[in-house]
Order: C-alpha cells, then structure tokens, then sequence
C-alpha cells in the first residue's frame, strides 16, 4: 500500500527555513503549494518565443496571496501571547487576518478605507466575523492609524510591516523553484505596498546563497519586474502618491511600506519598475480569462499586462523563461469583471429547441 501525506501548509513544509521551532504553535489553513501553470494561448498569440508561467495565489485559502505571511504573522503572535490582531486593508489583508485570527481564536480588528473596498473582499471579512472600522481616508490613512494604535492598544500589526510577513510570502519563490527546478529568468509582478517583491527576492536570495544551515538550491536570481496602476505609481513618482486612484484596489496604495526593500530588490535583480493605466490592467485581466481561462482580480493581471509590453519592447527577450505572480482571485471583485462583460445582460429566448438553436449558431 503506497503511502500519502497530508499537505498542511508552507510552515509545515519549509519549516527549516522559518523562526519556528518544535513547540511553536502553527496556525495554518494549508495555505501555499498553489498551481503554477504555463500560459499555452497567449505567448501563441504574441508570436514571441517565451515561457510564461504564472503563479496563482487566488487558489489560498482564503482567495489570495496575503495567506502565506498571515500564516507566519499569526502564529508568531500566538507565540508571542497576542490575543488580537490588527491591520489596514484594501481587503485582501483584512479577509485573510480575519480567517487565521479565526483559526487561532483571537480577536482580529481591520480599518478599511471607505468606499474603497471590493465586495467580494467585504464579504469575507464580514463572514470571519472581525470588527471592521471603517475611515473616511484611504489605505495609507488606515496605515498610520493602525501603527500608532499598536502603541496605545494590546494589539499586533499583521501589515507587512510585520516581518514575519514577509518570512511567509517568501516560500512562493521556494515553490517556483521547487517546481521548475531552477530560478525563472523574469519575475513579474503587481506592487502595492511592495512587501510581495520585497518578500520573493528575498526567497531568491535564500535559494542562491549557501549558509551554515542550507547548501544553495541554485545559484540563480531572476530579473525583477514590479509593476503598479498609473493612478498609484509611487515608485515611478519617485515619491508618495497622496491620493492614489485606481480600479485595482489592491494595488491602490501611495505610501508603501517595504519601500526600501522593494527599491533594492529591483537595484539588486537588475530590474525595473513600470506603470500602466486601468484600461490595460483590465484588457490583461480580460485576456487572461478568455484564452487561458484563469479569473484573478484586477490588481493581479498588472503581471501580465508588464511582462506583454516588456516582452512587445525586447526589454524581456526571446527565449526567456518568465514567471508573473497572480495575487488574488478574481471573484475578490465581481463588480469590475461584470462590468466588462457584455453577457452580463443576456438576452432571454423562447424555452425551445429552434430558439436554443438558433442562439447557438449565431454565437458560434
């Protein structure tokens, strides 16, 4: 009889290489181990000889990639005695705060910006039960809000700022690796808050280098793309954003918080940094859905919207071996893909064999 085990989660399956030991407590939902799966259609349709994989954090558990550090973030506090947890969001971070303080049975409190938040994210949020303080501000409001909260409550910040983190969200670039069996040439990726790109180098980096502990899986770094909406491109700006506006919510951020870490992840890989604008998020979102069939959430086809255009302009060259990180599920934001789709508002037939027909052929 062969035998089976149980995947329970990226704490569980890299945890030589997490600040876990044996008593550590684990607060897991078997977030991690998500899909990479190579586009078939696309690079077809470009004409170009490239590789492009994507890497789909829609299927955590709780629909996005925030899962694999809020797994770390949660059982450091637990570790550490927290009874609850706090954090800013533009939904992605407070549904999956609330899941894991859930799983662990603490208190988790989020502040959203009014008005800013994608239903689907709401939804979850409300369901987890956390308490929700809505602010009249946006995102980097409810940033400074929560961390000068932290100093006057007995709560725990699980934003990126939290370095554990980033010691979660660093595990997908082991699973490329451990996937593909080497490093890919280009990473891709949406920048927000910028913990994500600070987060994958750094799994790079741990990859590529020997240690006392680890031998180097392999000595190879990809170039890293980061990408942000061109309403909410501090990176660009060189600066802050003051009101960052975007129909990518989750990406709708102009004061980052890994901003150093991510400015020497893109120096270090030999990178860069790019801006596009809401109708080419939302072509890329578009594309992505109705010739490969994979539904990620707006903020997340910024990936594929980059990596075309580098691709298109050579600065991504044939040949080359890409991967572009999806961050969040498209069902986070039904509204957006609704109102892209014309058969939203199918037109009603007769309930009969030559109507059904007749609908068909003229749709074939």
């Amino acid at each position: 009889m062969s035998a089976h085990t149980h995947y329970t989660g990226l704490i569980n399956r890299y945890r030589d290489r997490l600040p876990v030991s044996d008593n550590t407590r684990i607060i897991s939902l078997n977030e991690g181990n998500t899909p990479l799966i190579k586009l078939n259609n696309i690079p077809r349709m470009i004409g170009k000889d490239v590789e492009i994989y994507v890497k789909f954090e829609g299927l955590n558990p709780t629909g996005s990639f925030k899962d694999r550090g809020m797994t770390m973030a949660i059982t450091k506090a637990v570790e550490a005695g927290s009874q609850a947890v706090i954090c800013a969001s533009t939904g992605n971070t407070s549904a999956s705060a609330a899941a894991y303080a859930v799983r662990a049975g603490i208190k988790a409190f989020v502040l959203i910006p009014e008005g800013k938040i994608a239903l689907g994210k709401l939804a979850q949020t409300l369901m987890y039960d956390a308490t929700i303080i809505q602010i009249s501000g946006n995102f980097d409001k409810g940033m400074a809000l929560v961390k000068e909260v932290a100093d006057h409550a007995p709560v725990t910040i699980v934003n990126s700022i939290n370095p554990f983190r980033l010691e979660g969200q660093k595990t997908a670039a082991f699973e490329i690796i451990d996937d593909l069996g080497d490093a890919p040439d280009y990473h891709c990726l949406p920048v927000g808050n910028a913990g994500n790109i600070s987060a994958y180098w750094k799994g790079y980096k741990e990859y590529s280098t020997d240690s006392e502990t680890h031998k180097a899986v392999t000595k190879k770094r990809p170039i890293m793309c980061g990408y942000q909406a061109a309403g909410a491109a501090p990176f660009l700006a060189g600066k802050p954003i003051e009101h960052p506006e975007t129909i990518a919510t989750a990406i709708r951020i102009g004061n980052p918080q890994s901003w150093d870490y991510a400015w020497a992840a893109q120096k270090e890989s030999g990178g860069w940094f790019d801006k596009f604008t809401d109708d080419e998020i939302l072509a890329a979102q578009k594309l992505l859905a109705q010739y490969e069939g994979i539904f990620c959430e707006p903020a997340s086809a910024i990936s594929i919207a980059g990596a075309l255009h580098n691709i298109g302009t050579g600065e991504i060259p044939e040949g080359s071996r890409i991967v572009c990180t999806l961050t969040g599920n498209g069902l986070k934001d039904p509204d957006t893909a609704i109102k892209q789709c014309a058969a939203a508002h199918p037109v009603t037939i007769d309930a009969e064999l030559n109507a059904v027909k007749k609908a068909i052929l003229d749709n074939m």
